[in-house]
């Protein structure tokens, strides 16, 4: 059975002080959250940075400061995961230019934002091949089962530069009152769709733990944090992030599947990521 890994969302784009005191905004609060959560069994960590006002920024100094940051605390033991999301304000160019920039461990990209008409595929092609070349390793958002249908189609035309992508497919939306159930992953698994070897699953609200324990049962890799949920798995208002990756931990291994943990194969890469040929 394969090791499941558990990735920590802390922040996201939009939450703020005021949603929750301990949503981690700041570089030095990225890092010591990621030291709590690396704890807690999580072995990478998803991250967004801020302007001073709180808000999403995608840039390259600020991702810079915030990985130092990270790296200080918990060394190699995570992989550090940067987003390219767009949130509505940056534009695909924007968003490949700030991954280039940055040269990061691995970095999230959304299917929809960064290839919203067929006019984007090439430049999109190009980012995978330049990412596969500088060992930089991507994971493609995937809001609804048909975009899943779309990036196979991409890798029969030979766009992706990887045999297998890894992929991250999202139960929900970023909505108020947005609410996921574990049977919210059932079309992206349907007998007719297609297979990504290494995926894995995000869920909205307070059955985050339930939907990403039935994910790691069928095979895939989990992520929880505050970016998308405030509640732990008994519904009580989580204190941190750690609290999230503690209740998923402990209902992993009280199933007898195994939590990835904190260990690399050397090269500071968890061995649980796709490697490069």
């Amino acid at each position: 059975m394969q090791e499941t890994t558990i990735a920590v969302a802390p922040n996201g784009g939009r939450r703020t002080k005021q949603d929750h005191p301990a949503i981690p905004l700041t570089a030095a609060e990225l890092a010591r959250t990621a030291r709590e959560c690396l704890e807690a069994g999580a072995s990478m960590i998803h991250v967004h940075v801020r302007k001073p006002d709180g808000t999403h920024l995608l840039d390259a100094d600020a991702y810079r400061v915030a990985i130092a940051a990270i790296r200080a605390e918990v060394a190699d033991r995570m992989v550090i995961q940067i987003t390219s999301e767009a949130l509505g304000i940056y534009s695909p160019a924007e968003q490949i230019d700030v991954v280039k920039a940055v040269r990061p461990q691995a970095a999230s990209l959304a299917l929809r934002e960064l290839v919203p008409d067929p006019s984007h595929e090439t430049a999109f092609a190009d980012l995978l091949a330049w990412m596969r070349g500088e060992a930089v390793v991507p994971q493609i958002i995937l809001y609804e089962p048909s975009e899943a249908v779309r990036l196979a189609e991409y890798r029969r035309r030979g766009l992706l530069a990887f045999d297998d992508v890894p992929v991250l497919y999202v139960l929900g939306r970023y909505s108020v009152g947005q609410t996921s159930a574990p049977a919210d992953l059932l079309p992206f698994l349907a007998p007719d769709m297609p297979r990504f070897s290494h995926w894995s699953v995000c869920a909205f609200g307070r059955h985050e733990t339930a939907c990403v324990t039935a994910a790691a049962l069928l095979g895939g890799h989990v992520r929880v944090g505050f970016e998308n949920n405030l509640h732990r798995a008994d519904g009580r208002l989580a204190l941190s992030n750690a609290d999230l990756v503690h209740d998923v931990e402990f209902a992993l291994r009280h199933l007898g599947l195994r939590p990835q943990r904190n260990s690399t194969d050397g090269h500071g890469v968890h061995s649980n990521l796709p490697q490069h040929e």
